[in-house]
């Protein structure tokens, strides 16, 4: 439960620190005087939106600080610190958190009741977590959502297959050419410089043979030969090592003339061959030119891949098959989770609508009738198959319909209080702050709606924020919100009232800043005599 809570620097509170007990407290104060100030600030601690905006005038940052007390634990201290340039910090114990494991922990502690969550009532999803929360489904939904995941994965990946093929099946022919380009082309690494060179040779066959010629001739000849001419010369005696060397030189002579001759023998005039070898590598440029690619290598691994394109375009419906038979497996054990889920919520349905009348009866909607008819969804949800909706009858002879169309602002205050009451036996919500749910409900009602919310705080802290005497005065703890003005400026402050204080102000609750003695005494007789009614 809430057991503490320090503001500082937040809107119009500079410093703020109050205790709260357990049980029912109601907190009050004229309209104006902060009440939702301190609702805002607590909303902040507990993870809302942060806004630099409601940092007071003149100060750097803001600091908010809520304690609750966990039965079993220690104390757990909340903190939020909001600064001037719009960034914020969240604290669990000193430890910084992010946001959202705050929010996590808040939801675990606390639920806020607005003035706005009446509207709820109409919400067909807040509907449904009434129904659920009542079944205690927690553990069918859990098996659901997993068969739920597991089932969106399956039609995700069929779609992705079938999406796959259609464009595959656009580009088939596509693909299909540019396969057989490459295909045909019948590719071979490094064979464009092989080309090049034979090119060359061929292009140059003349010069060439000449050359080759005039080194023989030279080298071998009959006549004036280099090689007989070193053959000839002895030194063997005289100089011995350059004789060494002169034999070296002709032998590699000797080789250079065998090699020369071998090419020139294979030498030859060919055009035929010239121009198929240029036309090879006309293609081969060509087809660089339509792939895009520098070299040969590229060409051969484009091959490759698009060889692979259009073996999956024939895999395509051999892997949609497969992915059809999964989504269908999927979807059948997914069907029977629902039916499981359906079956829960339906079962609870009939002490669902028998609580509410009764409640709504104790709050004075004397034919109350309700009904929570669960239908099937068109397809499966997140939450399953089953759509609720309460419908409402508060008069005889009223037909029932829902709840949005026939409910005034008063029934929707006194059945959300119902609803709030079902979940919070079910739910364990250490605390609940109601905000003004009493909003169109006065009199011998407002006191009904007081007695269920204290029957409530017999298991669990209730804070009810009203304007209502009769609701004031059959709370357990009485805080009073004010403002007070200093020499610079209008501040918010909050009290804990004794006993006196607080006949003094329900009684100005009663009859406006001019109390009067009958005011105090019917303060009295709502204070005491209700709570002896109470008890």
């Amino acid at each position: 439960m809430l057991t503490h809570l320090y503001i500082q620097n937040y809107a119009l509170i500079s410093h703020l620190d109050i205790d709260f007990s357990d049980g029912f407290s109601v907190l009050t104060g004229e309209t104006g005087s902060g009440k939702s100030i301190i609702l805002g600030a607590l909303a902040l601690v507990l993870g809302a939106r942060a806004d630099s905006k409601a940092i007071t005038d003149g100060e750097d940052k803001c600091i908010i600080e809520a304690t609750f007390y966990i039965q079993g634990t220690k104390d757990t201290i909340i903190r939020r610190e909001l600064y001037a340039n719009g960034k914020s910090r969240s604290f669990v114990d000193d430890s910084v958190v992010t946001l959202q494991e705050l929010k996590v922990l808040a939801n675990q502690l606390i639920d806020i009741h607005s003035q706005h969550a009446n509207l709820l009532i109409e919400n067909a999803d807040f509907q449904l977590e009434v129904v659920d929360a009542l079944a205690h489904n927690d553990a069918q939904q859990a098996d659901y959502t997993t068969h739920y995941e597991r089932y969106t994965a399956a039609v995700e990946e069929l779609h992705r297959l079938q999406n796959l093929a259609k464009k595959s099946q656009q580009d088939a022919d596509y693909i299909q050419y540019r396969y057989q380009l490459l295909d045909e082309a019948h590719l071979e690494a490094g064979e464009l410089e092989s080309l090049e060179q034979e090119q060359y040779t061929l292009s140059h066959a003349e010069e060439i043979r000449t050359a080759l010629e005039t080194a023989v001739a030279a080298l071998s000849g009959e006549q004036g030969s280099a090689i007989e001419a070193l053959r000839a010369c002895r030194l063997d005696e005289a100089a011995p090592d350059l004789q060494e060397r002169i034999d070296s030189a002709r032998i590699e002579l000797q080789d250079i003339s065998e090699e020369a001759e071998r090419k020139l023998n294979h030498i030859e005039m060919d055009p035929a061959r010239l121009e198929w070898v240029e036309e090879r590598i006309g293609a081969l440029e060509d087809l660089k030119r339509k792939f895009s690619a520098e070299t040969i290598e590229e060409l051969i691994s484009m091959r490759d891949e698009i060889a692979e394109q259009v073996k999956r375009l024939d895999s395509f419906d051999f892997d949609i098959e497969q992915a059809k038979k999964a989504v269908e497996e999927e979807k059948k054990v997914l069907t029977k989770a629902a039916e499981v889920l359906t079956k829960c919520r339906k079962a609870v349905i009939p002490q669902m609508c028998e609580r509410l009348i009764k409640g709504l009866q104790q709050l004075g909607v004397a034919h109350a009738k309700i009904d929570v008819p669960v239908t099937p969804t068109e397809d499966f949800t997140p939450k399953g198959c089953d759509e609720v909706q309460i419908y409402f009858a508060a008069n005889l002879n009223q037909s029932l319909r829902a709840v949005s169309e026939v409910a005034s602002g008063g029934e929707i205050s006194r059945l959300m209080l119902c609803v709030k009451a079902l979940i919070a036996s079910t739910k364990g919500l250490p605390t609940i702050i109601f905000d003004e749910i009493d909003t169109g409900v006065s009199g011998e009602i407002a006191t009904q709606m007081a007695a269920i919310m204290r029957e409530m705080a017999k298991s669990r802290q209730i804070i009810a924020i009203t304007h209502l005497p009769q609701i004031a005065a059959l709370g357990e703890n009485h805080y009073k919100v004010y403002k007070a003005d200093t020499a610079t400026r209008t501040e918010t402050h909050i009290s804990r009232l004794n006993d006196d204080e607080r006949i003094t102000e329900i009684a100005t609750m009663l009859s406006g800043n001019n109390v009067t003695e009958a005011a105090l005494n019917t303060a009295k007789e709502l204070v005491y005599g209700k709570r002896l009614n109470c008890k």
